[in-house]
């Protein structure tokens, strides 16, 4: 935790900018949920996001970025991540560690997260595709970037992103067993 205030969008893009990192955005209005997001923002190309804050009982954490249809079994989740068992991250954590409220949860986030407490999953599938949609630090934007320019950000942020093999969880889970 640190007492630098959270990013703002502008200050988001001007990292993006300064990174030589090219997106779109777009502005609507506010989503809080899939559904809500799908409406407003379904028609934007591209892989749209779920972004899952996680911790388990230790007090690590994770910020998983995925399909947003993607269906989550957290326990198997927790098996493949090697975190044990996961819960929900509060608001209250995610305003401490990434500078944000529920519903606007976004790889972009982790650029708040100062002292690298949060590790950042990608799900491997979803990175196949082009452009991702997510959040710029504010769920009444979405912005646009290719999976190599957020592989480029997250690791200029020293959040060097893991890919996780989604389609295979279940798998992965049973051969760390």
């Amino acid at each position: 935790m640190t007492d630098t205030p959270p990013c703002t969008p502008d200050e988001l893009f001007q990292k993006l900018d300064d990174l030589g990192i090219e997106t779109t955005t777009i502005t609507h209005p506010a989503v809080y949920t899939v559904e809500e997001s799908k409406e407003h923002c379904g028609d934007i190309p591209g892989a749209h996001t779920k972004n899952l804050f996680l911790r388990n009982k230790k007090g690590q954490m994770w910020l998983l970025v995925c399909f947003e249809d993607r269906k989550i079994d957290m326990k198997i989740l927790g098996k493949a991540l090697g975190a044990g068992k996961l819960s929900f991250g509060s608001a209250d954590r995610l305003m401490e560690f990434l500078g944000i409220t529920p519903g606007s949860v976004s790889p972009f986030t982790a650029i708040n997260d100062k002292n690298n407490a949060v590790k950042v999953v990608l799900d491997k599938q979803m990175m196949k595709q082009s452009p991702i949609n997510a959040h710029p630090l504010a769920n009444t934007m979405t912005t646009s970037i290719s999976p190599a320019d957020l592989v480029k950000f997250l690791s200029a942020i020293d959040h060097s992103p893991e890919e996780l093999d989604m389609d295979n969880l279940t798998q992965l889970a049973q051969d760390l067993t």
